[in-house]
């Protein structure tokens, strides 16, 4: 059975998810002389814990290839500043969300869900989530569509960083994680080995640790082991992202998951995620 945690996080993650994919978002990086692409990603989503170095995204990102941090990381910092890149992201999200959402961003019902989400953030505690606790330093915005979405940002990173407690745990590391994830047929493989930059050589080797491990099989498709094996770490995901959806009433949450659903199918109908 889903978790009511994961449930909710389905509903709402393409509003957050949105930021990666949309033309906006490269329009303000490269106004501050960011190149377009790894370089906007990079330093936006890690901006909020300020200029930190290329081996701390690698840990905190856990599952790109560390070749292409180190080397689009140190030039972010030498080009911009992690406020100005902050800034940016908000001003990518407000302009992104109007184009997709316009009007609809209107209603009172977005200022509900924002102060929903505002009053369970407090169950999640910092310790040990670090890209969760560089975005509960930055401030709420005003706007409700706007903290709508920092809302979802703060337990999307929280729910992260338990995610890469839980892989670590299990001894997976950030490649192997990616094999595992293309296996269960979700995303082709093909998509998460360049999007994340791993070369052949690396990821056929991931393949065969996790064939060794007795994960994998020879054809690509996880075993019954594998299987257990990623479904205890999912499990352990949901528990540890868990306290503050408990917060939530039954009523307010199935207000919020059909709210969710609602605001994502139109995003996606917009053809704002390749492939979907």
């Amino acid at each position: 059975m889903q978790s009511t945690a994961r449930f909710l996080w389905q509903r709402l993650e393409p509003y957050h998810g949105m930021i990666y994919f949309v033309p906006e978002a490269d329009q303000h990086y490269t106004a501050l002389g960011l190149d377009p692409g790894m370089m906007g990603y990079f330093g936006s989503r890690s901006a909020a814990m300020g200029a930190v170095t290329a081996p701390v995204v690698v840990a905190t990102f856990f599952n790109f290839n560390p070749a292409i941090i180190h080397a689009v990381v140190p030039e972010v910092w030498r080009r911009t500043s992690p406020e100005a890149l902050w800034s940016a992201r908000i001003a990518a999200v407000d302009a992104a969300l109007q184009r997709l959402l316009g009007h609809r961003l209107g209603h009172p019902d977005i200022e509900r869900a924002a102060d929903l989400l505002r009053g369970i953030v407090p169950a999640c505690h910092p310790e040990g989530r670090p890209l969760f606790a560089g975005h509960l330093a930055q401030d709420w915005p005003s706007e409700p569509h706007l903290a709508l979405w920092f809302g979802i940002t703060l337990l999307r990173e929280y729910r992260g960083d338990g995610h890469i407690a839980a892989l670590t745990a299990e001894g997976v590391t950030g490649i192997e994680a990616l094999v595992v994830h293309g296996a269960t047929g979700a995303v082709p493989p093909s998509v998460l080995q360049r999007t994340r930059a791993w070369g052949d050589v690396e990821w056929t080797s991931a393949q065969r640790s996790l064939l060794a491990k007795g994960w994998l099989s020879p054809d690509g498709t996880l075993t019954a082991n594998g299987k257990a094996h990623r479904d205890e770490i999912e499990r352990r995901t949901d528990a540890l992202a868990a306290a503050p959806w408990a917060l939530l009433s039954d009523d307010d949450a199935v207000w919020l998951a059909a709210l969710g659903k609602e605001l994502s199918t139109t995003i996606v109908a917009a053809g704002t995620f390749p492939g979907r």
